[in-house]
């Protein structure tokens, strides 16, 4: 059984929820895991997973995140329910749901390129999705790496938690304040994921960073779809 969870995002500079990024568990004999390959989750699963999770949420929230990698994205089955969801949420006048795709990086996808990409961003955008470059920064998510896919996203995002220095390191601010920067240059939402206490969050106000993610203000949580899912 696979499951989200969601963790709340926030503008800490007005302290309102903005949305959720949907994290996918499985449900295993020791209590629910993170997959260990998110390729190996069965698309049909995913779809239908991804849609009955947004049908709880529509009235709740202004947007949630979901993340793919290269090769789910690709996936017409995903597409498919990506596109139902939207076109479900565009329909509710009263408070729609934007969904945003968080792309991330995993093995496996590396025969994917950022044109074979370029058409499917265009698919979602119409479609009224917007699209999150995650992890920048980290591996091969460096600026020259994604400047091509710039123009097509509408946010990025720097994961603390994928740098073993911690946010209190001189090194890790500047790379913060170098990917906020692009982010103001292109326009672009910066969301800061990984805030884990009030030294973090301190640290965020000083360096003016308004969108936020981390333990500080909520763990992911199992978002029940059915009332005889597990806890």
């Amino acid at each position: 059984m696979y499951r989200y969870f969601i963790q709340p995002q926030l503008n800490k500079m007005n302290n309102s929820l903005i949305g959720y990024e949907l994290l996918i568990r499985k449900h295993t004999d020791n209590g629910w895991r993170i997959p260990k390959l998110f390729s190996e989750i069965p698309a049909p699963v995913i779809a239908d997973t991804l849609t009955e999770t947004t049908a709880k949420l529509v009235l709740k929230i202004g947007s949630v995140s979901v993340n793919l990698n290269r090769t789910q994205m690709m996936n017409a089955q995903i597409n498919a329910a990506l596109i139902n969801a939207a076109l479900i949420n565009a329909q509710d006048q009263l408070r729609p749901l934007r969904l945003n795709i968080e792309l991330t990086e995993e093995p496996g996808d590396e025969k994917i390129t950022n044109a074979d990409l370029k058409p499917m961003f265009e698919h979602f955008i119409q479609r009224g999705m917007e699209i999150c470059l995650d992890d920048v920064g980290t591996g091969d998510n460096q600026h020259a790496e994604i400047e091509a896919l710039l123009p097509y996203v509408s946010e990025i995002k720097f994961a603390l938690q994928n740098f073993k220095e911690g946010f209190q390191d001189p090194s890790i601010q500047a790379k913060v304040v170098y990917w906020r920067d692009v982010a103001r240059e292109e326009k672009l939402r910066f969301i800061l994921e990984g805030i884990e206490d009030e030294a973090d969050d301190q640290l965020a106000d000083d360096l003016e960073i308004d969108l936020r993610q981390g333990y500080y203000y909520g763990k992911p949580h199992l978002l029940k779809i059915n009332a005889s899912d597990p806890d």
